[in-house]
């Protein structure tokens, strides 16, 4: 096994430590900081792992099933979870809708995710590979912000900062959602192809 997907796999060992971390929250409300940045190094790893493939020319099969799985499961826990800790969609001025907004993001995104998959599902019996798009990397940056702000936001709820970290992140989480349907949308018309039927009615 190479670096980078050593690399990989470090990434979702860290996700069971932030679910843990997350929840340690109840006890020790800083815990949320530690847990926001458990979630900032995880992200980066994404970054780190996809380089040095790239760079020292190690991608590998195992990488490109890795990979892409490590991060979904990282950023659909991370919104899950917050989902079940609402501090900042409720504090402030968003107290009721703002946790019908988050629910609704939420949704879309974990929605994308699962259309996009089952697309690169099919272009694999294809033989084909799908390249991800600048509006992908640009949806995945915001995703990435505005998961570590919400968390960060959340050891200063009732406070000033928590409320301003709080209004930021969920200006990126609708940032991201936007971010998520269009890079989504573009992603199925570029590649339209795929779901061509062949002249025997083979995809």
């Amino acid at each position: 096994m190479n670096l980078p997907n050593k690399i990989t796999l470090t990434r979702i060992f860290m996700i069971p430590l932030f679910v843990v971390v997350f929840y340690l929250g109840d006890v020790w409300r800083y815990c949320y900081l530690i847990a926001a940045f458990v979630f900032a190094l995880a992200a980066f790893t994404d970054f780190l792992d996809g380089y040095i493939a790239r760079k020292y020319h190690l991608v590998t099969n195992m990488g490109k099933f890795l990979d892409p799985i490590a991060d979904k499961v990282l950023v659909s826990t991370a919104l899950i979870l917050m989902l079940t800790r609402p501090l900042p969609m409720v504090i402030g001025g968003f107290a009721g809708w703002g946790l019908i907004a988050a629910g609704v993001c939420v949704a879309v995104i974990l929605a994308r995710e699962l259309i996009v998959s089952g697309f690169r599902l099919i272009a694999a019996g294809q033989n084909l590979v799908l390249a991800a798009d600048k509006l992908g990397k640009i949806k995945t940056v915001l995703q990435d912000a505005a998961i570590f702000i919400l968390l960060l936001s959340m050891p200063f709820a009732g406070g000033t900062a928590g409320l301003v970290l709080a209004a930021i992140g969920m200006g990126l989480l609708f940032a991201c959602t936007l971010a998520t349907i269009a890079s989504g949308v573009n992603y199925i018309v570029k590649n339209r192809q795929v779901l061509k039927e062949g002249p025997k009615g083979q995809a």
